[in-house]
């Protein structure tokens, strides 16, 4: 097995933990009923994977979910929906992250998210005043590459990006069909369930 230099992390259910019925309670709230049927833990479709995958606009989003809705819905609607994915940040997460960089590895984030999602994380990601950005060398989100994970397209542009040999990258994703093409291309793989503590799993194969 290859030493492993670059770490990419997954955002929900990884670096945060994720609550799906949460966010299907906020967009139903703002009058989506059939909120469930839209949304998805992993890959979004529709709107909203249009979204996540940058083909439209956060603008474009709310139109369209308004039109979904039957009602015009604010920006500030859609924020407070798309943030209920968010359950908590456990502090354990950060610290480890941190802790990683300081040890010499190159650590970003390879995450499908959209500008909802990110205009909090960029505010106050830790709940002490620093973005998401403090805690990583590099962020590869699905709205700017213009591609979601499971596409392999993402991976080999973080690696490009990262500089890295797949073999010296490990991932880590909650998502098995994200792990499965991070196999496929060479990488080395964890993958928890959402929140489950993953640093003693990582530090066990960091130290082998």
């Amino acid at each position: 097995m290859s030493k492993i230099h670059n770490i990419a992390f997954d955002l929900g259910g990884v670096v945060l933990a994720l609550s799906y019925e949460q966010a299907v309670r906020r967009f139903e709230e703002i009058g989506l009923a059939n909120a469930r049927q839209h949304l998805d833990a992993f890959e979004q479709k529709g709107i909203f994977g249009d979204l996540e995958s940058g083909r439209i606009t956060p603008e474009d989003f709310r139109r369209e979910l308004s039109k979904l809705i039957g009602r015009e819905v604010t920006m500030d609607d859609c924020y407070q929906a798309w943030h209920g994915y968010v359950d908590h940040v456990p502090k354990r997460n950060l610290e480890a992250i941190l802790r990683l960089r300081e040890q010499g590895y190159k650590v970003c984030l390879l995450s499908n998210t959209n500008p909802f999602m990110m205009q909090w994380a960029e505010k106050d990601f830790d709940g002490d005043g620093h973005p998401i950005s403090y805690f990583f060398d590099a962020l590869y989100l699905s709205y700017e590459c213009k591609v979601m994970k499971p596409r392999r397209e993402i991976f080999e542009m973080m690696l490009k990006g990262q500089q890295a040999l797949p073999e010296e990258t490990l991932f880590i994703d909650d998502g098995p069909r994200n792990v499965e093409v991070a196999n496929a291309l060479g990488m080395q793989t964890l993958c928890p369930q959402n929140n489950e503590d993953w640093i003693a799993p990582l530090m066990n194969l960091l130290s082998r």
